[in-house]
């Protein structure tokens, strides 16, 4: 009984997704078919978006509100290379105590908005000894570390006007996007610092151990973060063709004589360095888009 009193609190509804999505789409004449998160100090590239219309997160209904520093908490509408979006500057967190169903909503609201293509970037920790900070990694599967305590946002009743109940993962980042992302940072000059590897995910917001970077890497993570798996698993479910990028911020200490320190410092600064590059990656992805659907 109490277990169902929990999932009746935390489960996000139909209804709810759709309140909000009527909400925005009744206050905007954009109709977005791209949706773009931004990461921790990556939030720049909302500032591309041409003609803006803002939201802040605390006037949408039903929306949470963003509370890590780096993170704006605004939803801004317009277009991107021509490509009607929708941006949000600023993510949720398992870790800012919100029930996991509520911090993947905008994904269910962005569905029913007539989201095809959804574009994650997040700042993370570089477990593969070979990658730099700066580099560029796109995420070309994930390891949802909560997902095995059962912590996944389609627990509880499946709502199959979103989608099915077993969902398939293998597929999860969209092949020919991450083959578009090889070719423009190609044309771009990006190919020295662009990666492709694994991402995983842990609840934060303490950063990992040694032991834990150790563990993690060994499993076959190339990257760690706080974010990005539970929406990309929504936006899954929903239908849409997911593509993710991870500014590796800092080196994961994986040794104990090591006296370096993880730190959200260094990540929003890292975030500076490289935002111009990243915002030009993800606008000439944006601008190819309906021509590599096409294809």
């Amino acid at each position: 009984m109490t277990d169902f009193f929990f999932l009746s609190l935390s489960s996000v509804s139909y209804e709810e997704c759709k309140t909000t999505a009527d909400w925005l789409l009744s206050n905007t004449q954009v109709r977005p078919t791209v949706g773009i998160v931004c990461g921790s100090g990556l939030g720049g590239l909302a500032e591309m978006i041409k003609d803006p219309q803002i939201f802040k997160y605390s006037d949408i209904p039903n929306f949470p509100r963003s509370t890590v520093h780096g993170h704006a908490g605004r939803l801004v509408f317009g277009t991107l290379k021509g490509k009607p979006c929708v941006c949000m500057q600023g993510r949720f967190h398992l870790y800012e105590g919100y029930p996991i169903q509520k911090i993947t909503l905008p994904m269910r609201v962005f569905k029913l908005m007539g989201v095809e293509t959804m574009i994650m970037t997040n700042a993370a920790g570089g477990l593969n000894q070979d990658y730099k900070v700066g580099d560029i990694m796109i995420i070309k599967d994930h390891i949802n570390m909560p997902g095995f305590s059962g912590v996944n946002p389609l627990s509880g009743p499946n709502d199959d006007r979103f989608g099915l109940r077993f969902p398939c993962m293998s597929d999860a980042y969209d092949r020919k996007l991450r083959k578009l992302a090889h070719d423009v940072a190609a044309e771009l000059g990006y190919s020295d610092f662009l990666r492709e590897g694994v991402y995983c995910v842990l609840g934060g917001p303490s950063f990992e151990t040694i032991a834990e970077c150790r563990m993690l890497h060994r499993i076959g993570a190339d990257a760690v973060g706080m974010s990005t798996v539970h929406e990309v698993i929504v936006a899954r479910h929903a239908g849409m063709r997911c593509f993710a990028l991870s500014l590796i911020s800092n080196r994961a200490v994986m040794d104990y004589d090591s006296e370096e320190k993880a730190n959200h410092e260094e990540v929003l600064e890292t975030g500076k360095l490289r935002a111009e590059q990243m915002e030009k990656l993800v606008s000439t992805i944006v601008a190819q888009l309906e021509h590599n659907a096409h294809n």
